[in-house]
């Protein structure tokens, strides 16, 4: 990949993505406390490709992975990319504001091998990261993941940047993110409080690789201390495991209320 990708003319990202338009606020803050679990391990375990998940759609998974990347590349000696890997419901170009051709994104770096990734980024300089988006969409999302193809891609990605942020689809209803997973570093599982069931963050969680569950995001979490700070919260995975004890994920939902909400953050 070339030192400076293609460049893309953005307009003001959505009000959302507090860490691009209110870098500032309280908000914001909440995602550099993720930044700080990311650097840490980007320092100590040399993690570098991320997934951004949840159990179904609307729990916030790309609000999240856009605020996450937002918070990383605040640094700017940081070198973040951005891959939409929903190929079936693709929406981190509506909330940058990209307007770019859908024909050049992942599917056909995936589908031409004359089409790498540095044909598929384009370097948003104003927010300081690249971004891959999804593409044309393709019928044939599973065989298109599976492809080998698209680990030789990540591993490219992998040695040009720092973090390599992929928003990917939801856990239940796709098998999409469980292939993206045997290639990535970590994963971040976003869950909307009072909304999600427990039955299915269990579920969800339990499709995952253990090792490789960074922490659980919570959006919408009414908390004292989480009113205080913002809508949003995170438990992090343990970096010393304890024999005999249950999944840190089992025991941070012990007895939290399973209430519904309206909320319908995507």
């Amino acid at each position: 990949m070339p030192p400076h990708p293609r460049p893309a003319p953005t307009a003001r990202p959505a009000e959302a993505l507090v860490s691009f338009v209110a870098p500032a606020s309280l908000e914001a803050d909440q995602y550099r406390g993720l930044r700080h679990l990311l650097e840490r391990l980007h320092r100590d375990a040399d993690l570098r490709v991320i997934a951004v998940t949840s159990p179904g759609p609307g729990d916030g998974k790309t609000v999240t992975a856009l605020n996450v990347a937002g918070s990383l590349a605040q640094s700017t000696e940081a070198r973040v990319l951005v891959i939409d890997a929903d190929l079936h419901r693709p929406s981190v170009g509506e909330y940058l504001r990209i307007d770019q051709p859908r024909s050049s994104g992942l599917v056909e770096a995936i589908v031409n091998e004359e089409c790498d990734l540095d044909q598929a980024a384009r370097r948003v300089d104003a927010l300081n990261i690249s971004v891959v988006l999804a593409g044309e969409y393709h019928e044939g999302a599973y065989e298109l993941l599976n492809s080998p193809r698209l680990e030789s891609l990540l591993n490219g990605a992998r040695q040009r940047f720092d973090y390599v942020i992929i928003d990917t689809p939801p856990l239940l209803p796709l098998p999409d993110c469980r292939l993206i997973g045997r290639w990535v570093d970590g994963f971040l599982v976003v869950v909307a409080a009072h909304r999600t069931p427990r039955k299915a963050v269990a579920e969800a969680l339990n499709l995952l690789d253990p090792a490789k569950v960074i922490g659980t995001v919570f959006n919408g979490d009414d908390r004292p201390l989480a009113r205080y700070a913002s809508y949003y919260s995170y438990y992090a995975a343990e970096t010393s495991p304890r024999p005999r004890q249950q999944p840190w994920w089992r025991r941070a939902f012990k007895d939290r209320p399973n209430r519904s909400t309206t909320n319908h953050s995507q």
